[in-house]
């Protein structure tokens, strides 16, 4: 086929072929000109062979200067037709000057004008109808899918022609909410108004709608997506006009829609001055560094350049997946791995004097209701002692700073670790009022997306399987943010600590997630099957709350709040425990965990943790009691079983 000959050409020979038919289109150009003029298809050009030779030796030449013969035909754009038109546009007058100068005896002085027409036509129609050519035959053997394009703005219409061009995709139609664009045809496309989509996917039969409006505000596209869920279609998005400026992203990083797409609330620019004021050119250290918060605490950090970013966690893989990820993407930055536990007072207080670490961010805990819950005893040596002797190895040094990351799971708990970490923020306020040197902050928030353990990648997985998708109860609810705005938020919460503080961020709405699974569901282009729709693809279960599970998360004890330098930073005034109140507490606490009393743990979280209501019965899966025997174990074989 001619179309796979000219693919095999090599450029230079494509750019010699391409030189080639001009030079015929330009002749050809001119005798039609003179044809349509004089009215006959055979007319006398005896006397006007001047004018053939000036079009081809002053257009082509043209054409070489503009860069035309360097378009691929494929792709060919604006540009090439303002080649083809300043060359036609010269060619022409240059013809007219011939026609005088020469003279050319009964030359119409309107061929010019018609032979400028027709070389348009001629020129440019040889290479729409190559490039029609190629797509024919890429696609005459592949069936592509119907698609709507949501927005018939710029972005819109690029994306149309990107299609057209190479994609595996065939637009069919344009929505857009501006009326003035509505019943317009755009590249061959009618503009419909929203209202007209359910005619148009019966009508075109398209399963998925792009997003084309990168200028379109979260709240925008928020509306947008909640109107497109009620239609069986798959939803995707354009990058953000932002990312499209900076060139980090173009027309083609389509993407699905995102949880993040579906917050109740918009992302806020950080503030430099803040992001940097803690930690560029200091020694900062940062525990838990292999975990989903600490690990991007990490990578916010190296982006404002410390004197050195020393990283702790017991997590081994953990900790190489972080490092071994810095050295490829910030290999100027100093790094250093210390694989340990934060309840090893002597290995803190050695790590942070070597080093002379300046800013501490504490965010090694055991984070998972469920399973702290089941491990008791273990939930509240890390996440409370660790937290107690990390400060202690803290203010033993001298650190500047050091910022507990917390929980609104901490505010009025039912569980062990909500409670484990509430008494973390009660020992660090207690400390605070014990010295001067060392300035202790908390930093409490809510879910955060894509963490491990969070429901987001729960559900992926689980509709990417075909369902169900569980959920614990029908009204729960939880406050979302995404990780990398939460870091970058408890980064510039620590450069505002004064001593002492409790920030809590701006969380937004609270998100039912029984909305958020269906949600999910419908956004991949499927649907909700319940009572109401048997038919439907993949269906909800409801589990039951786990123990220790609360139907809505809460962020403040009290209503006392004030305003930072950030809108989306609070200082919450709550009341704390004296330390010489708080330290027999704590001895009494440990004295308990090593002891195993259930019972006292219980006892004495509730006298101090303000609104803590705990399982009525708690204990370990590895210690005999209640939970134990709720696993049924093998019996132990003897010993002359054993091999």
């Amino acid at each position: 086929m001619i179309e796979v000959w000219i693919e095999q050409l090599h450029r230079h020979r494509k750019q010699t072929l391409a030189l080639v038919v001009d030079c015929l289109m330009l002749p050809l150009a001119l005798y039609s000109a003179l044809a349509l003029r004089l009215g006959t298809f055979t007319p006398d050009i005896d006397g006007f062979w001047p004018a053939f030779v000036v079009s081809v030796l002053v257009c082509i030449p043209v054409f070489v200067k503009l860069g035309l013969y360097r378009q691929v035909i494929r792709y060919m754009g604006n540009h090439a037709m303002l080649s083809v038109l300043i060359g036609a546009t010269i060619a022409a007058v240059a013809i007219t000057v011939t026609a005088y100068l020469v003279p050319l005896r009964g030359f119409p002085r309107s061929v010019p004008v018609i032979f400028w027409m027709l070389l348009l036509v001629y020129v440019s129609g040889t290479r729409f109808a190559v490039r029609a050519l190629f797509q024919w035959a890429r696609h005459r053997n592949h069936v592509r899918e119907a698609i709507i394009i949501f927005g018939a703005g710029a972005a819109g219409v690029g994306l149309s022609r990107a299609f057209t061009q190479q994609g595996e995709y065939v637009p069919v139609a344009f929505i857009d909410d501006d009326p003035a664009m509505q019943r317009r045809t755009i590249d061959g496309l009618a503009v419909y108004s929203r209202t007209q989509l359910d005619r148009l996917l019966q009508d075109t039969e398209a399963c998925q709608v792009f997003l084309a409006i990168p200028s379109a505000t979260a709240d925008q596209r928020r509306d947008i997506i909640e109107f497109l869920e009620q239609y069986p279609v798959r939803v995707r998005l354009l990058p953000s006009l932002a990312e499209l400026i900076s060139g980090r992203k173009g027309l083609a990083n389509v993407r699905d829609v995102a949880v993040e797409d579906l917050l109740y609330r918009d992302e806020v620019e950080p503030l430099p001055e803040l992001l940097a004021r803690s930690v560029q050119d200091r020694v900062v250290m940062v525990t838990g560094a292999g975990g989903s918060i600490g690990s991007e605490l990490v990578r916010q950090i190296a982006r404002q350049a410390p004197r050195l970013l020393v990283l702790l966690d017991q997590n081994e893989f953990g900790l190489f997946q972080v490092e071994n990820e810095l050295t490829q993407t910030h290999p100027q930055v100093s790094v250093l791995s210390v694989l340990g536990s934060v309840t090893d007072y002597p290995l803190m207080q050695r790590t942070l004097q070597r080093y002379g670490v300046q800013t501490l961010y504490h965010a090694a805990a055991y984070k998972h209701v469920a399973l702290v819950e089941n491990n008791v005893i273990q939930g509240l040596i890390n996440n409370t002692f660790g937290t107690l002797r990390t400060a202690q190895a803290a203010i033993a040094c001298g650190v500047d700073s050091l910022i507990l990351i917390s929980t609104d799971k901490a505010v009025r708990t039912t569980s062990v670790m909500g409670a484990s970490k509430r008494l973390a923020e009660l020992i660090l306020q207690a400390l605070q009022q014990t010295q001067l040197r060392t300035r202790f902050a908390i930093v409490r928030f809510g879910n955060v997306l894509r963490s491990s353990g969070s429901v987001v990648p729960l559900f992926e997985e689980q509709i990417e399987r075909g369902g169900p998708v569980t959920v614990t109860h029908p009204d729960v609810t939880r406050y979302f943010m995404t990780i990398s705005e939460a870091s970058q938020l408890v980064l510039q919460a620590g450069s505002m600590a004064e001593g002492g503080d409790i920030f809590v961020l701006d969380m937004g709405r609270p998100v039912r997630i029984l909305d958020l699974a269906r949600r999910m569901i419908q956004l991949q282009g499927h649907t909700v099957r319940d009572a109401e729709h048997p038919e439907g693809d993949i269906e909800i279960v409801f589990t039951g709350l786990k123990p220790g599970e609360k139907l809505h998360e809460e962020l403040l004890l009290g209503n006392v709040v004030t305003g930072t330098e950030h809108r989306k930073i609070l200082r919450a005034e709550e009341s704390f425990v004296p330390w010489t109140e708080l330290q027999p507490s704590l001895a009494t606490l440990e004295k308990a965990c090593s002891a195993y009393d259930y019972a006292a743990i219980k006892t004495f979280i509730e006298g101090l943790v303000e609104g803590s209501s705990l399982e009525e019965q708690l204990g370990d899966l590895a210690v005999p009691g209640p939970l134990a025997t709720v696993v049924q174990l093998p019996a132990a074989a003897s010993p002359a079983s054993r091999p």
